[in-house]
């Protein structure tokens, strides 16, 4: 972790702090883990519509004509499956095919495209970013721009409906698109389909300007403020990764079970040769779900065992706050079958459980 002085702030600090956010270190940020509880507001984002301060994620403009090329030589998805207008879910990966990170580029415009990685890893995506930029056909310009934005995601079945009166533009965006929009207050930003918590809704790409006007008029319209705490919580009931847990050095994409974000077809991409390889022999190990039989709480690194000898270990888990019992993420070997029992040591103590095939939780 950064010495303190190095902690950066989101453009929103001080309106966290003033609604009594609990705030805490996180890569590299100082953000709001929560505001009061977080199984409330997982409960919001699940029935209502939430908003979540996301202004640690990076974002580094691609801009130029050969900025499509450079990504898609770069990445793992195939841009050629979107176009401009939309957004994609992708790896970069190293030589040996681990996730260096994950991340959603959003093809803005025909020659500009927003990529968002995750805030531990930006200064990691940038290098690979700009080799990739000079050596494109055309060129492309590479710009980092997290600190002249805020990103708020806007999440919940009713995320959209409270959205229309402020900002109709916006609500209006389709799945997984990416546009240019209006925001709340007339302000001009970009506005992306996209999420991280299996409900519907959007992330805005808000003017640092402009920052506090939009939360305060996402607030003021009912939409519950949610910390980083029921983010996690949210995304583990639907099964996604998280960047150091189900992803990151040694974990491959087949591993994670995201063999759907890799283009396949594509001449080139980032360690593709290894990920080649290791699809012909297929991955020694698959991520799976585990949902336990009581509310015991499955920690990452506890031990997973199946007929009393160990299989694997937990990457994330927690209690499911719709389920009311543990859920967890883990490495298990291949061929692992739903159903299959197994236990969970946590602590010393054995908890029963099933493998089972995620997302633990139908969202909506």
């Amino acid at each position: 972790m950064s010495d303190s002085a190095d902690v950066r702030h989101s453009p929103l600090d001080a309106e966290h702090r003033a609604l009594g956010g609990r705030m805490v270190p996180f890569a590299g940020w100082d953000m709001p883990i929560r505001y009061g509880s977080v199984l409330d507001e997982h409960r919001a984002c699940r029935t209502g519509a939430v908003v979540f301060d996301v202004s640690h994620m990076g974002s580094v403009w691609m801009r130029g004509p050969g900025a499509v090329a450079a990504l898609q030589g770069l990445l793992t998805n195939d841009l050629g499956r979107i176009g401009p207008g939309r957004a994609q879910y992708t790896h970069l990966l190293d030589d040996d095919a681990s996730v260096v990170d994950d991340l959603i580029v959003w093809w803005v415009r025909p020659e500009e495209l927003l990529v968002i990685p995750n805030a531990s890893n930006t200064a990691a995506v940038l290098p690979p970013l700009q080799a990739a930029a000079a050596g494109a056909p055309g060129g492309a310009d590479v710009e980092p721009v997290t600190e002249q934005r805020a990103l708020l995601a806007v999440q919940g079945p009713e995320a959209r409906r409270r959205l229309t009166d402020l900002a109709p533009e916006a609500a209006a965006v389709a799945h997984f698109g990416a546009v240019p929009t209006t925001l709340p207050g007339g302000v001009s930003g970009l506005v992306g389909g996209t999420g991280y918590t299996g409900e519907d809704g959007v992330e805005l790409f808000v003017p640092v300007e402009a920052a506090v006007d939009v939360w305060r008029a996402l607030v003021a319209a009912g939409i519950t403020p949610a910390g980083l705490g029921a983010r996690d919580t949210l995304r583990l009931e639907m099964g996604y990764p998280l960047h150091g847990h189900e992803l990151g050095p040694g974990i491959t994409p087949l591993q994670a079970g995201l063999g759907w974000v890799v283009g396949w077809d594509k001449p080139d991409f980032a360690g593709r040769a290894a990920l080649l390889a290791e699809k012909e022999r297929g991955p020694a190990r698959r991520l799976a779900g585990i949902l336990l039989a009581d509310r015991q709480v499955p920690r990452a690194e506890c031990r997973v065992l199946i007929d009393g000898e160990g299989a694997g270990e937990v990457t994330s888990g927690n209690v499911s706050p719709v389920l009311e019992r543990g859920i967890a993420l883990a490495f298990l070997p291949p061929g692992t079958k739903p159903g299959t029992p197994v236990e969970v040591d946590i602590r010393g103590r054995t908890a029963p459980g099933e493998v089972v095939k995620p997302p633990f939780v139908k969202a909506g």
